[in-house]
């Protein structure tokens, strides 16, 4: 939609005159913070019932004052927490009515698309709209939110909009929005920082932060500094979704409170950093991997969420098909052996291991991990975190867990010819080893495994699985949409079933369509064929010709079953894999 400008709107309407306009224009060159509208009502040019009249007319949004009474809230609605009073106040909206996902507004400037495009977002609502002038609006919010703000205050909010529009508010009192920015508080002593993030406004935005990335499923928060404005994204199912920021010059008292809540050296800003903290929420513990990097504009923060209660670790539950299910277990039930997950970052290896050791698990073995860092904490399973800056590295520990009578060892991963060395050497004396692995898919993880140094002789007796696998988002079982295959065709895949689904949206997904996550994935099972092309050194096509001929589908096939069983869709699983 072209945007519209509201001096020309005037002019249309008979309002103002071209002089008149140009005229305010230069008055708006010196008065930066104001706009065309309010000017031409502060210098007289126009009344505030007009402009407001006129402009609605041309959008054919209806005018309300408040002497008809239109300006008056339903008071059993909830409307006093579904938007906050300073978010109303700001930015001159009052809530009217609600009918299930469409509220009815009141607004001053049905042109400022950015506070609309916040107003859905924070209330998951569509909006009809109706104009009024400033000073109705301004007066019928005060007079709505008269015990509404009191209740709110004594409950901390319910919403993260309270936080976020407080801090605009306070630095447009300080100034530093505008004036000093992000690079003006890096000036700021520690003494200052730590008081600044300890300051109740600072607490409780960082908190209603962590909060609503919790309840929203996310698995990762990041807080980004760019020159003149901070971004707080969050990863829902893979994909990165921006929210509603706070003010700039707020990113150095967040920062300081997420490190001090992490433990962290709140005086280094040069470096990267590494921390941890856990927030309970209800009943529920997560923990969180906080991570800090210096970037042009100041330090940007990670923070990696692991809901445990929002994580099943069963095999059943992670999206492999019964065929795939059986090999692993098969693999499993070995007494020795070498079992690798591999993947790219954030293929969800870790969670696939864990599970594994869930399989596994029983009081009669001695089951020894070395991790970094610990992500899940496994009852009954002897777990130790890496500290690299005091010695204790992944080689280190499996040396001592050699002399500790493990009959399971699982490596968090394989990232070196030391622990590689290691990893073997446990499996051929009566080890079942787990561990994971950086590599694109199950064949190439053969290549890998030499090129860090491990001869064929070794691998050969030592592999029983390799498992490699993605993540796909899964289809919103509310609203996906079906449609007729006709025989779609892949490279060599033909799609099976006759009707298969697509994305729609709904407010159960957020309107993205997709909930959830499943695995992609290929088992390849170590059989004799495979052994022998290992020990003469095969090619990755032999190996994965082999593999397949043993029952092995690559990630392609197997994001396709999930197509064809309804689980995802195409777009999807053709954004994550290719046919190969």
């Amino acid at each position: 939609m072209a945007r519209i400008r509201i001096g020309e709107i005037l002019i249309k309407q008979g309002l103002i005159t071209e002089s008149q306009l140009q005229e305010a224009i230069n008055i708006q060159k010196d008065q930066k913070k104001s706009r065309i509208g309010e000017i031409l009502i502060q210098v007289g040019m126009i009344k505030e019932e007009d402009f407001s009249i006129a402009l609605g007319s041309q959008l054919s949004v209806p005018f309300a004052s408040y002497m008809s009474g239109l300006l008056k809230p339903k008071s059993d609605q909830g409307l006093e927490k579904l938007v906050s009073y300073d978010f109303a106040k700001r930015n001159l909206v009052l809530p009217l009515s609600r009918n299930l996902h469409s509220l009815t507004c009141a607004i001053f400037d049905p042109l400022d698309f950015f506070v609309l495009d916040n107003l859905k977002i924070l209330t998951g609502c569509d909006l009809n709209l109706v104009i009024a002038t400033k000073t109705d609006l301004a007066k019928a919010i005060d007079e709505f939110y008269i015990t509404g703000r009191e209740a709110g205050s004594r409950e901390g909010g319910t919403i993260l909009d309270q936080a976020l529009q407080k801090s605009f508010a306070e630095g447009e009192l300080t100034g530093k929005v505008e004036e000093k920015g992000i690079v003006a508080d890096s000036e700021l002593s520690i003494d200052r920082l730590i008081a600044k993030a300890g300051e109740a406004p600072v607490v409780k935005l960082v908190d209603l932060v962590i909060r609503q990335a919790i309840d929203e499923r996310a698995s990762d928060i990041h807080i980004e500094p760019f020159k003149d404005r901070l971004e707080i994204r969050y990863r829902i199912d893979g994909v990165l979704y921006q929210i509603p920021p706070p003010a700039a010059h707020l990113h150095l008292p967040i920062i300081s409170r997420i490190k001090i809540l992490a433990k962290m050296d709140i005086a280094e800003k040069r470096l990267p950093q590494d921390g941890a903290l856990s927030a309970k929420l209800e009943d529920r513990l997560v923990d969180m991997r906080v991570s800090t990097i210096p970037t042009v504009y100041g330090e940007k923060a990670v923070l990696r969420l692991l809901d445990k209660g929002n994580v099943k670790l069963d095999l059943v539950n992670l999206g492999y098909d019964t065929k795939q299910l059986e090999a692993i277990r098969k693999a499993l039930d070995s007494s020795y052996g070498l079992f690798f997950v591999t993947g790219p970052t954030g293929s969800g290896k870790s969670t696939t291991l864990y599970s594994c050791l869930n399989e596994v698990f029983d009081p009669g073995l001695n089951v020894m991990t070395c991790e970094d860092p610990v992500e899940f904490k496994l009852d009954g399973i002897n777990q130790v975190a890496m500290r690299a800056d005091i010695g204790l590295t992944f080689a280190s520990a499996l040396r001592s867990f050699l002399r500790q009578d493990p009959d399971i060892i699982m490596v968090g991963e394989v990232r070196d010819l030391e622990t590689a060395q290691i990893c073997v050497r446990a499996a051929l004396t009566g080890h079942l080893v787990l561990s994971s692995l950086h590599t694109n898919d199950a064949p190439s993880t053969i290549a890998r495994l030499v090129d860090i140094g491990i001869p064929n002789y070794l691998l050969t007796p030592s592999l029983v699985m390799i498992v490699a696998q993605r993540l796909a988002r899964k289809l919103c079982p509310k609203c996906k949409e079906p449609y007729e295959a006709n025989g779609l065709v892949f490279g060599d895949y033909k799609i099976k079933s006759d009707l298969i689904y697509r994305s729609k949206g709904c407010d159960e997904c957020n309107h993205t369509g997709y909930k959830g996550r499943l695995v992609l994935s290929e088992v390849m099972a170590i059989n004799d064929e495979v052994r022998e092309l290992i020990a003469r050194s095969g090619s990755y096509n032999e190996i994965k010709d082999a593999a397949r001929r043993n029952g092995m589908d690559t990630l392609f096939e197997s994001g396709m079953k999930k197509v064809e069983s309804g689980i995802s869709s195409v777009d999807e699983i053709l954004g994550v894999v290719t046919d190969n």
